[in-house]
């Protein structure tokens, strides 16, 4: 895959996502839960489109988001979706992009297979976690639902959604994975940045 493909794709697709993209609400909370969203937390929003998410965590009154996306499009209407002081959009490469700052919980929801190199993304977001913070990897459906969708247009900006156990075990070197969750209705992996 090459990022200036998946950028073009994106940036191409962003004016019309929200209305071609169907979320289940309750199925993102249970996601949220899983990803440990809740009052005053610091949240990393990975890929984060035209901030989907967005309302969900402003609900749950968390302290500040940080969204970035590779299309400058899709942070262009997550601008345009949502003028909060709570939210600040980068956009740019999640893999490389160096952090300033530090968070609570880092999600990367519906994005994983359009990353070429899941081990390098999963250790540079584990850096820009606190100690304790948590990185959670989730879809709101199943993985051959997923894989079956990317390999119908998307083929050449995705890969295919990795095992669930094969991710946690990309993870286990920087987090302690406590949540596997792959069936019929969705795929989260999620774990809590071990100390030093």
């Amino acid at each position: 895959m090459d990022k200036k493909d998946i950028k073009a794709f994106f940036d191409r697709l962003a004016p019309v996502w929200d209305e071609s993209c169907f979320h289940d609400p309750s199925k993102i909370e249970t996601i949220l839960d899983y990803a440990g969203i809740s009052a005053n937390v610091s949240v990393l929003d990975v890929a984060c489109g035209t901030g989907v998410l967005f309302p969900f965590y402003l609900r749950r009154n968390v302290s500040r988001i940080v969204g970035i996306d590779l299309s400058g499009e899709m942070t262009t209407e997550a601008a345009k979706n949502f003028a909060d002081p709570h939210i600040r959009l980068i956009t740019g490469d999640a893999e490389t992009f160096a952090f300033e700052e530090s968070f609570d919980c880092c999600v990367v929801y519906s994005a994983l297979p359009h990353f070429e190199d899941p081990a390098n993304l999963i250790r540079h977001l584990s850096e820009a976690l606190l100690p304790g913070g948590r990185l959670t990897v989730a879809h709101s459906e199943s993985r051959a639902t997923i894989d079956g969708r990317h390999s119908d247009g998307a083929q050449a900006v995705s890969m295919g959604l990795l095992p669930e156990d094969e991710l946690a075990a990309i993870m286990e070197p920087y987090l302690q994975v406590d949540v596997i969750r792959s069936d019929e209705q969705m795929y989260v992996v999620s774990g809590i940045r071990k100390t030093d």
